[in-house]
């Protein structure tokens, strides 16, 4: 009998109308991802007896919490509603901005090579980190919490909707740009890297009389990040010293040049400016920063998509 092999694995997905609770005739999407860890944990209950023996007599399972990391090299397109989900919003008119309202998803696990499908369920966003660095795909980490897992050795739909097909975006497609918070900003050639992390705190709430939990509960839209840069004059470490309010503008693209998404922080406020010595070559700054909240914009983080 054959072992499950990681290259016959696939992950699809559905969004969910009621939290848990997979559409009675699925139409699964395929997601293009690299790795993933999604998993389906219990806590555990243990007996308080003591015993002359020293020897517990009581373990039981207890709370599920389905949780894991989806992590993709991002395209346009394939991504979106995951997206949707990091932001608590919905795309209008090719702009997503953080919002109030979350989006879940069963998502199933394919095992094609022994048949056996994993289907997670009430699955959402609970943050997003994204990394722009040189010679690399802009990469993605979905980290998912949500309500439970079944196992089966079918899938919910054998049918799927393959993925797009777009290519990955890379850093050398796009570019970056900096300025005073509300001004005209200017490219930056200097910038060895961007990451950053929208985090929503996703986290179960349990209840007496169920092992799952009814809904998940969720805290501030934290985005935080990180920028390095080649040292080359005093203007990115005054912006720490001065607390000056910043934005900062980061466009990824693929190889057409047709496919932008463009990330601006209306609002940032530069909370570092460390310059080590680590070699003889080149010094970096790093820097990192917090998006806050911008009148004009209506949000801490805001993406556009192209057509």
């Amino acid at each position: 009998m054959p072992f499950s092999q990681g290259s016959r694995a696939g992950l699809s997905y559905v969004p969910e109308v009621t939290f848990g609770t997979t559409p009675l005739t699925p139409s699964l999407i395929q997601l293009p991802y690299t790795t993933h860890s999604l998993n389906l944990t219990k806590e555990r209950v243990t007996g308080n007896d003591i015993q002359p023996d020293r020897m517990p007599r009581t373990d039981r399972h207890g709370n599920r919490t389905a949780a894991g990391d989806i992590v993709a090299d991002l395209r346009k397109g394939d991504y979106d509603l995951f997206l949707e989900s990091a932001f608590f919003n919905t795309f209008a008119t090719n702009v997503l901005k953080v919002g109030t309202t979350p989006k879940f998803f069963s998502i199933e696990d394919a095992a094609t090579d022994i048949s056996q499908f994993r289907l997670f369920t009430g699955m959402s966003v609970s943050s997003l980190a994204v990394s722009i660095r040189p010679n690399q795909m802009v990469t993605g980490t979905f980290s998912m919490v949500g309500k439970n897992m079944a196992i089966s050795g079918t899938s919910v739909d054998p049918a799927k909707t393959v993925s797009s097909g777009n290519a990955p975006f890379d850093a050398y497609s796009g570019a970056l740009s900096i300025g005073n918070a509300g001004s005209t900003l200017t490219a930056a050639a200097i910038v060895t890297g961007i990451d950053f992390t929208i985090n929503n705190a996703l986290a179960p709430t349990f209840v007496v009389g169920s092992s799952t939990t009814p809904q998940l509960e969720y805290g501030m839209a934290t985005v935080e990040g990180t920028i390095t840069a080649y040292f080359e004059d005093a203007a990115l470490i005054t912006r720490f010293l001065d607390e000056t309010q910043t934005a900062l503008q980061v466009i990824v693209d693929d190889p057409t040049g047709l496919s932008d998404y463009t990330w601006l922080f209306p609002r940032v406020k530069i909370n570092g400016a460390d310059v080590p010595v680590d070699n003889p070559t080149s010094r970096i700054i790093t820097m990192p920063f917090v998006a806050l909240y911008d009148a004009t914009e209506g949000t801490n983080l805001k993406l556009t998509r192209s057509v």
